[in-house]
């Protein structure tokens, strides 16, 4: 059992403690916090209190993530490219077209059901019993580098530096358009959409900080070929940025109203790069995902 526990800054008052949690352990979903504040795992200054509980000023928190739970979620042969394993924590090359963790109605033949395969019980369980070993994610239909987490002090050490935003994420897309600038950062806060509560927007009133950096490597015709730093890591980030400085993703069928002239089946995004410093090493580490077929291919062609 971990215990957690924290003070309530001026910036926090009059926020729900979920949103308030949430916000403070980032790598933690607020239905999974819900839950925990449902089983009266969740004190102010000592007293257990609801979701929907308004903090204030100097209150202190204590909240309690209970023992790991055995996932109902079936242990899968599905195979995992793998770029980097070690006793903390396993570095995968994610397919297109493959879910990170299950879901309700969604599961079997997610990462985590491969990765409960592959690493037996040596997952964290910070997480939840649905995102064992999950410590960030990346969206269906994008690929590359992801970060898995074996024992819970792994978990918490990234989950760290997630939070500070210390992690070097670097991304590659085609976007629509010839960007004009060489180099430019986006920063606009990113919150759920006022009308479409599938989607990501930007939000200056309830969203999120995010702060996203690019750089042409290539233009085209009418694309270009870009890399994106992420300061952040807001939901939808580099496809809800990029959309809202006329540059939506390739293939993108929920930022975009434009029809791609390949065959893609989602986002045209990477996840090529990530670096961060390892949990028990101290020391720092890259690794780089190879860009998968699909996007070499319609590399070629646009050169072409």
């Amino acid at each position: 059992m971990n215990e957690l526990i924290f003070e309530i800054s001026p910036e926090m008052e009059d926020e729900r403690i979920d949103k308030c949690i949430c916000n403070y352990m980032d790598s933690l979903s607020r239905s999974y916090i819900q839950k925990i504040i449902k089983t009266s795992n969740v004190f102010v200054n000592d007293i257990p209190v609801k979701a929907n509980y308004k903090v204030k000023v100097d209150d202190k928190i204590r909240f309690i993530i209970p023992e790991n739970v055995e996932p109902d979620i079936p242990a899968q042969n599905i195979p995992l490219d793998i770029i980097y394993e070690d006793k903390d924590i396993l570095i995968v090359n994610k397919p297109k077209d493959m879910v990170v963790h299950p879901a309700p109605g969604h599961y079997e033949g997610t990462i985590v059901n491969a990765v409960m395969y592959h690493c037996k019980d040596a997952l964290s369980g910070i997480n939840g019993v649905m995102r064992p070993g999950i410590v960030h994610r990346i969206d269906k239909d994008t690929t590359g580098s992801l970060i898995i987490c074996k024992n819970d002090e792994a978990h918490n050490f990234i989950a760290a530096q997630l939070k500070e935003h210390s992690i070097n994420r670097r991304y590659r897309a085609i976007v629509w358009g010839r960007v004009s600038l060489d180099e430019g950062v986006i920063d606009a806060p990113i919150g759920r959409h006022p009308t479409d509560r599938k989607k990501m927007a930007i939000n200056q009133k309830n969203g999120k900080t995010a702060v996203t950096h690019y750089k042409v490597l290539e233009r085209f015709e009418k694309f270009s070929y870009i890399e994106c730093r992420l300061e952040t890591g807001r939901t939808h980030q580099i496809r809800v940025h990029m959309a809202s400085i006329g540059h939506p993703l390739l293939g993108d069928e929920v930022y975009s109203n434009a029809k791609s002239p390949y065959k893609v089946k989602g986002q045209t995004l990477h996840a090529m790069t990530i670096g961060f410093i390892h949990p028990s090493t101290k020391e720092y580490m890259e690794f780089e995902a190879p860009l998968p077929d699909y996007f070499e291919d319609i590399l070629r062609k646009l050169r072409n």
